[in-house]
């Protein structure tokens, strides 16, 4: 983190200065430069397509627009989590058709989410997730789910079942290959599970079920929905980051793409809190995508 003196204050609340923190990029991983080394193409060229996309589909812009007044956040926080995952992550589609029909070719395949056999349905009815039972939202069940995973399975061996050390993610939401989203949103199924309530009350999406991976993906997958569930995830994060650290992020789009990029806003929100306990403040910083989405900010802003 890097510290700053003086900040500017709003009803208790430290709002988050634009920009960049760091004056050159974050280095970008290793495993992001061999995708895109693997698929013959480059960053620049990534985001100059992505950005042609946006340019050129008003009925893609329409919905970002139109998806962001209804969760209360600036399009822009979409248009940069959608470029940060498109430049680094995958290659856009040069039509917001594709995407729909990309989602369509998974509409008929049988598929459940689980590990070894298990589906994640029995595995999180075991005792060890009895503490979670009591939760009232989906964000705050499924957050408590991956904590125990965390805590008890993840790189152990219990009951004679030996559980890779990684993400629960990537261990029980990933039927095709560990790591990998799908869709416009790039969304992961368990992201999409924790954010299903907001989605659902906001947008009227069908709630999703852990027992229904196939309904799961079609929802990352739809343009409609996935442009739904980023929005959710981009106002989760605004939200965590104000009530939990006390700090405004709703005008750095750099911030949110990295929150958007990295997950887990709840405990990197708690974390920053720790650490501006007395002092002198630390604000949060971007990784090599958000300083993309901010070195970039008047380019995407006319987009809009």
């Amino acid at each position: 983190m890097i510290a700053v003196t003086g900040p500017a204050m709003a009803d208790g609340i430290r709002v988050v200065p634009e920009g960049n923190r760091y004056q050159d990029q974050p280095n970008v991983p290793g495993a992001s430069m061999r995708r895109t080394k693997a698929g013959k193409t480059s960053f620049d060229a990534k985001y100059d397509k992505v950005r042609n996309l946006l340019a050129t589909d008003g009925k893609l812009m329409g919905k970002i627009k139109s998806i962001a007044r209804a969760y209360g956040i600036d399009p822009i926080h979409m248009v940069g989590a959608i470029v940060g995952e498109h430049t680094y992550n995958v290659d856009a589609y040069d039509r917001l058709q594709s995407y729909y029909v990309k989602a369509a070719a998974y509409a008929g395949d049988s598929f459940r989410f689980g590990y070894e056999g298990e589906s994640v349905a029995d595995f999180v009815s075991r005792p060890e997730f009895s503490k979670c039972a009591g939760k009232k939202s989906s964000y705050a069940l499924w957050s408590c789910r991956e904590s125990v995973w965390d805590s008890q399975f993840r790189g152990n061996t219990v009951g004679g079942t030996a559980y890779p050390n990684n993400r629960f993610s990537a261990v029980f939401f990933q039927p095709f290959f560990a790591g990998q989203t799908f869709g416009l949103g790039q969304i992961n199924p368990l992201t999409a599970l924790m954010l299903t309530d907001m989605v659902s009350r906001v947008s009227g999406y069908d709630r999703l079920d852990e027992n229904d991976a196939a309904g799961v993906y079609k929802a990352i997958m739809d343009p409609d929905q996935s442009l739904a569930y980023m929005a959710a995830s981009i106002r989760h994060s605004i939200d965590v980051y104000k009530s939990i650290a006390g700090m405004d992020i709703s005008d750095n789009p750099g911030i949110t793409s990295t929150l958007y990029n990295v997950g887990n806003p709840d405990q990197r929100a708690a974390a920053l809190a720790a650490k501006n306990k007395g002092g002198e403040v630390q604000w949060p910083e971007e990784n090599y995508y958000g300083w993309l989405v901010n070195d970039k900010l008047a380019e995407l802003k006319g987009l809009l």
